[in-house]
This record gives structure tokens, C-alpha cells and sequence, in this order.
């Protein structure tokens, strides 16, 4: 969530280039071609030889749905259902993109706006999020998040967490905005950074443990808005950046074992929303927050840069008004007339609390009543909760 005096990102975006993109885009290039070949044969000639029917049918395979495997190759069974569902909904011309709803953060975490929700419009939402960090103490906080996250998974609906973490190199703890945060540091054995800074994994992780124990799939975002300069992780050199992610991602999958997780990478809109994207190999979702009344491509930026990437896109936070005191009086009918329009790519996404929810302003039956819309009673079954 972007915070009051945080810049604002509109500014054009840049579709910079890292390592492998021109070699990525070659393929998407000539698999593209390949299936326009496909389809061209199919539909106007038909009478090419069988064999070659079978040859290209064979090549075309992967690019008519099939799933893409998770970044981590020990993903669970029910981590992998969840993502194959998220894969297959882009495709869709109805009940296509997941409803999230933010619940808050840390020990303020409930179920008071999904049932909100639920009261106005007769649905729950999707999806809904929490966040570990504990605002009255500056660390970090997973019990009644968790909690929360466990009744909502057990009712059938998914659950993403995120994490305002605190600043290790900070002794004093707290720090979540401080700046001139040398990333480096967290990363270099012997330090007392380094040390905070593992203690501070170690505490996520056993959150995120708890949920595994429980068989809960978490959609993982960490480092969000990491393209502007409001947290302490943010708007730092890419390759420092991607280093720490890498090393978090080593961490929670091959040390704590957490097969649990699906990783979402998350930036603000703006410029640089794709140069800090730490790989495939390591993300399995890509999401862009934006607080803006006009869901365009004028004031939402850095779409086009995410939307190439082979991951499911989403809304990770979204609110109208701007990143402070909105007024509540927002039609969300314009949210979702955005998104069909401008943003096609777009599978779920999350509501943020207080003003900027569905709950807290107008038409919120319209918006969770759209044919596009998958709220909690559509998920498949089984899909979350317990396994039937």
C-alpha cells in the first residue's frame, strides 16, 4: 500500500530491457507464428497430410492452455491446483477474475468486511489478504492473521498474505520507511544485519509453516511496491534487489521447506515495474498495485511491461481515490469497466480495507454480480478447504 507523502508513479512507463528479454521475446515471436500456421491449416485448407496435422498439433500443444510448472519444483500438490485454476482462467469469457478483499494488518486482522460484503451483496469474496506486520510493536505478528486466513480457507475461500517487514539494519527495530538501506547488508554472513535480518525470515516462515501444517495454499507477496522509494527495500539498485529476493526464495522453499507458497511479485504502477522482476524460476504470479479513481492506461503505468511475462496478472492492492483519505462515494462499476477494457490480462485482485473497499463505497452488488467475476461459492470444490 502506498502511504501519505509517498511519490506518486505516473510517470511514463519503460519497457526496459534484462537479461533474456530479447531472447524471450523472440520465442513468444516464433510461437506465435507457429500456432497462426496451426490455425491457418485447420481452418482453410484441411487438406494438408495427416502427419503434418499431428506435427503441428504436437508443437501448438503448449500454447493452448497448458500449465506452466510453479517456481519452486517441490510445490504441493493442492499449491499446483491452485495455480493450474489461476493459468486456466485468463481464457474465459465469464467468471474469470477472483474477488479479493484486504482484511488489515496484523493483529487488526477479521472478517468483518468479507461478511460486509457478503451482507450487501449476497457473495464472499474470493480471496482474501492479510499482512504479518505489527504496526504497534514494529516487527512482526502472524498469530491472528492466521487465524483469519485458516477460517477463510476452511470455508473454501483462498488466501494471499503480504508483509510490511521492518528494516533489519535498523537496531532499534521498526524502520519500515527508513532510508539509505544498503540491501547488501542483508545478505552478508557476520553481520548483525544479516543476523536480524535471518530472524526476522525465521519468524515469517513460521507463520507461513502453521499454514502449510493446516494445508492452506498462500499466495506469497513480499517486496511489494519495491519499484517506488516508500519502504525501506524500495527503489534500490535491481540486481541488490533481485538478490534478496532470490536468497528469501532459497530460504522459505529449500531450508524451511515451504511447498505451501506461490510466489507474487507485486509493484506499484509506474515506471520500472518489470526491472526488478527477480525470474521465472522464482515467481509464479505478477500483480501491480494502484490507487487511482481512473483505471486506465493513462494513470495506471507499467502494464504492458508485466503483462508480458508468462505469470497470471492481477490487481495485488487496489483502491480508489489516491493513497490517502478517500471519501467512499467511488462507483466500482468504473474499477471493473477499467479492467475489461484496459486491463485483459487481469485474473483476480484485492480490495484494499477501510474506504477504499467495495464495502465502504457504491454499486459493490453490481461489481460482484459481473459474469466476470469468480466469488468464493464459484471456486471449484475442493480447490480450497478441506480436500474432499
Amino acid at each position: 500500500m502506498l502511504f501519505p507523502g509517498a511519490p506518486d508513479l505516473r510517470g511514463s512507463s519503460r519497457l526496459n530491457d534484462r537479461p533474456g528479454d530479447k531472447a524471450n521475446r523472440s520465442r513468444e515471436k516464433f510461437a506465435t507464428s507457429c500456432q497462426q500456421v496451426w490455425i491457418t491449416i485447420l481452418t482453410k485448407t484441411m487438406k494438408a497430410p495427416r502427419w503434418l496435422l499431428l506435427v503441428l498439433v504436437l508443437l501448438s500443444a503448449p500454447l493452448i492452455g497448458t500449465a506452466g510448472a510453479p517456481a519452486n519444483p517441490q510445490t504441493s500438490a493442492r499449491a499446483r491446483a491452485v495455480l493450474d485454476y489461476l493459468e486456466s482462467l485468463e481464457p474465459r469469457t465469464d467468471k474469470r477474475m477472483l474477488s479479493g478483499q484486504f482484511t488489515d494488518f496484523g493483529d487488526r486482522a477479521s472478517l468483518a468486511l468479507p461478511e460486509e460484503i457478503h451482507r450487501q451483496t449476497g457473495h464472499w469474496p474470493a480471496l482474501i489478504g492479510v499482512d504479518y506486520a505489527d504496526y504497534a510493536k514494529g516487527g512482526i505478528t502472524t498469530r491472528t492473521p492466521n487465524q483469519v486466513a485458516l477460517a477463510y480457507w476452511h470455508d473454501g475461500g483462498l488466501v494471499t498474505v503480504s508483509a510490511h517487514v521492518y528494516n533489519p539494519a535498523n537496531p532499534q527495530g521498526g524502520g519500515l520507511r527508513d532510508k539509505g538501506v544498503d540491501l547488501a547488508e542483508l545478505l552478508a554472513p557476520g553481520t548483525a544485519t544479516h543476523e536480524r535480518w535471518l530472524r526476522e525470515l525465521d519468524e515469517l516462515a513460521a507463520g507461513l509453516q502453521e499454514l502449510k501444517a493446516a494445508g492452506v495454499v498462500v499466495l506469497w507477496r513480499p517486496f511489494h511496491e519495491m519499484n517506488g522509494g516508500w519502504f525501506w527495500w524500495g527503489a534500490k539498485e535491481p540486481t541488490a534487489f533481485i538478490r534478496v529476493w532470490r536468497h528469501m526464495f532459497a530460504y522459505f522453499t529449500k531450508t524451511k521447506g515451504l511447498d505451501n507458497l506461490l510466489w507474487v511479485y507485486s509493484p506499484n504502477h509506474g515506471e520500472h515495474t518489470a526491472d526488478y522482476y527477480p525470474g521465472d524460476d522464482c515467481v509464479d504470479v505478477v500483480a501491480i498495485d494502484a490507487y487511482t479513481d481512473l483505471v486506465d492506461p493513462e494513470n495506471v503505468k507499467g502494464y504492458a511491461a508485466l503483462a508480458r511475462l508468462a505469470k497470471p496478472f492481477g490487481f495485488g492492492e487496489y483502491g480508489p481515490h489516491g493513497s490517502s483519505n478517500p471519501p467512499g462515494d467511488y462507483d466500482y462499476r468504473r474499477f471493473l469497466a477499467g479492467v475489461v477494457a484496459n486491463f485483459p490480462r487481469t485474473i483476480f485482485f484485492m480490495s484494499w480495507n477501510a474506504k477504499w473497499s467495495p464495502a465502504s463505497n457504491l454499486h459493490a452488488p453490481e461489481l460482484f454480480n459481473h459474469p466476470w467475476l469468480v466469488n468464493r461459492e464459484d471456486l471449484p470444490p475442493g480447490l480450497a478447504g478441506n480436500a474432499p
